[in-house]
């Protein structure tokens, strides 16, 4: 059967027209199930299979891109066998043989998304197009994340998402073909509320400035409802273009609006801009309604704490993980990760890790690289070991369930990767929600759409 093979791509059937087929007299092969299971995009019949990271390397994302390529590069290493194992040596259950993915070995190509929706889908056309990958993993942006994750389900290609945050991910966006190991919006709203009502009490004037695109809408939606259901009334929300740099002409209206609190809904190098500009407005020694003023941010990782310097002390916010929690998969996966690189991961590099050993595993447990299968071993299935706790990948919406942390700047940091301090562990069933809220239709697994 050569029918499906690259020589004969998914759009030239398309463009054929199913009369053209049948004049060929192969037609038939089209419609049988054992067809569809022989030959699917990029089945690898070689002795390697290859991954398509698709990695922010320019833009204002770009710090988190690279540590995201440098977790890929050594989950590729493990899988291969080469090194400590990391947390191969972990997870459980686990079908993983440091032999590579089904006995092959594992290869990989790159792409840089720029933090732009249509160049990250260019690359990952290309690299299923042109260089036979068989999975597509990466991302630091919800808008990158959700129109590469529709473009492989069009091609029949799995997305095993990297830093994605908006709710609409595995939300009103979800596909069959794309799965998320990070947390989202609704659930920093969840964990992070109970923790500002207790530090700030519940009689504040809150002013969000949000990155304009689908995570930061949907992460000002959800501290909206966290913070208002303390009893917070939202002054305003001001959207801001992704990569301003300069965040002085939107941080000026907040000095006179009455608000006592700065929503900062900003992520990478935007957040480290627009929080190093309010200090030098002095916000941080301000007094507004008889109280401090105050400024939080969201979602916060290490190297956004890091780069924001001093300003970030005694800031809360959520993250996916740490590379500080004591458990035996965090303590793994940070030993590996240091001895390669020489610096603490960041919750960037630890889920796209994360990620890469997920789908190996799921392939092992299936037998198979046919996408269905490999879906139907990552719908439901649980584990452990790999930093966040038990986790389920849940089967409604490809969101893993896990627990959430409640962070801070530190106040008196021993080092520079001494930057974030775990305030609270939030429990996954805390942040528990019907995935239906968020709408969305995963669509089909079967059968598989061409590349």
């Amino acid at each position: 059967m050569t029918l499906l093979k690259r020589g004969l791509s998914r759009r030239r059937v398309l463009q054929t027209g199913a009369a053209g087929i049948v004049g060929t007299g192969i037609a038939p092969l089209m419609f049988t199930k054992g067809a569809w299971a022989e030959e699917f995009c990029n089945n690898p019949t070689g002795d390697t299979v290859t991954i398509g990271l698709n990695v922010p390397l320019t833009g204002a994302y770009a710090e988190e891109g690279a540590d995201e390529l440098r977790a890929y590069q050594l989950a590729v290493k493990h899988l291969n066998g080469e090194g400590d194992g990391g947390l191969i040596n972990t997870l459980t259950p686990s079908a993983l043989t440091g032999k590579g993915i089904l006995g092959k070995k594992v290869a990989y190509v790159t792409s840089d998304s720029q933090t732009k929706a249509d160049v990250a889908r260019a690359g990952a056309t290309r690299m299923i197009e042109r260089d036979g990958a068989l999975m597509i993993t990466g991302g630091s942006s919800s808008g990158v994340a959700v129109a590469v994750q529709g473009l492989c389900q069009e091609m029949g290609v799995i997305f095993m998402a990297g830093l994605t945050h908006s709710n609409d991910t595995t939300g009103k966006d979800k596909r069959r073909y794309g799965f998320r190991h990070f947390f989202n919006a609704y659930q920093s709203g969840v964990a992070l509320g109970p923790v500002l009502g207790q530090e700030y009490g519940k009689d504040r004037k809150a002013y969000h400035l949000t990155a304009d695109y689908t995570w930061g809408w949907t992460q000002e939606e959800s501290m909206k409802n966290a913070t208002e259901a303390l009893g917070w009334e939202t002054i305003a929300a001001v959207r801001t273009p992704l990569g301003a740099g300069d965040f002085s002409q939107f941080l000026t209206p907040v000095l006179n609006s009455g608000a006592d609190v700065l929503i900062l809904n900003h992520y990478g190098n935007d957040m480290v801009n627009s929080l190093t500009q309010a200090v030098q407005f002095g916000m941080r020694e301000r007094e507004v309604n008889g109280k401090k003023f105050e400024i939080v941010v969201p979602l916060i990782s290490e190297l956004m704490a890091k780069g924001a310097g001093p300003n970030i002390k005694g800031i809360y916010g959520t993250s996916n993980w740490h590379w500080n929690l004591q458990d035996a998969g965090t303590k793994a996966f940070t030993k590996s990760f240091g001895a390669e690189y020489g610096a603490p991961p960041s919750q960037a590099a630890h889920t796209c890790y994360v990620q890469t050993l997920l789908y190996a595993d799921a392939c092992e447990r299936a037998g198979t690289f046919y996408p269905p299968e490999v879906i139907k071993a990552l719908e439901g299935h649980e584990f452990d070991g790999m930093g966040n706790g038990a986790t389920l990948y849940r089967a409604e919406d490809h969101q893993c369930m896990k627990d959430v942390l409640v962070v801070k700047g530190s106040e008196n940091p021993t080092s520079e990767y001494d930057v974030l301090e775990v305030v609270q562990v939030v429990g996954r069933d805390a942040v528990d929600y019907d995935p239906a809220i968020f709408g969305g239709d995963l669509g089909p697994a079967e059968p598989a759409p061409m590349c």
